[in-house]
């Protein structure tokens, strides 16, 4: 009987628990690798990214672009990032985050979720954006609130 008690509570809370660990820690295991050709564009800012910390590391570019047709988008090139559950990509006005608290305390824009943590991809800015309050383009977690990796912007052209 005391096996049947063991194995039963060893279920009830080992299942959940295991649950848990592989959402969080599997997308470490994977890449998701994303190649979109990229729209020609005037180029109204750039940034590189760089690593958030130990942990959350990222490379690549980032282009805020002013499309031909009207419009914008962030254009991600010679992009990696470590992989994490529900990744997103922000425009935030901070212009430099360095922290967690930098992005969460300063006014953002969600682009949606990262479509892969590698390759080539391109994001709307949603219509109304005031793209003169945007400073840098960060990676979120939205799931945890942490930052894994952000690319201040400099004006371009």
């Amino acid at each position: 009987m005391r096996w049947l008690l063991t194995f039963a509570f060893g279920f009830l809370f080992g299942l959940p628990a295991g649950a848990f660990l592989w959402y969080a820690f599997s997308p470490l295991l994977f890449d998701e690798v994303v190649t979109e050709t990229l729209t020609e564009a005037q180029v109204v800012a750039t940034g590189a990214f760089r690593d958030a910390d130990r942990s959350h590391k990222g490379q690549g570019n980032a282009t805020l672009v002013a499309l031909p047709g009207g419009g914008h988008e962030v254009q991600l090139s010679e992009f990696q990032v470590t992989n994490g559950p529900d990744l997103e990509v922000w425009l935030s006005a901070h212009p430099d985050p360095k922290k967690s608290s930098d992005v969460a305390e300063n006014p953002w824009v969600s682009l949606g979720q990262l479509k892969g943590n590698v390759g080539d991809q391109a994001y709307s800015v949603p219509p109304g954006t005031d793209l003169g309050q945007i400073k840098s383009v960060v990676i979120w977690c939205e799931q945890f609130g942490v930052l894994f990796s952000p690319a201040a912007l400099a004006p371009g052209g």
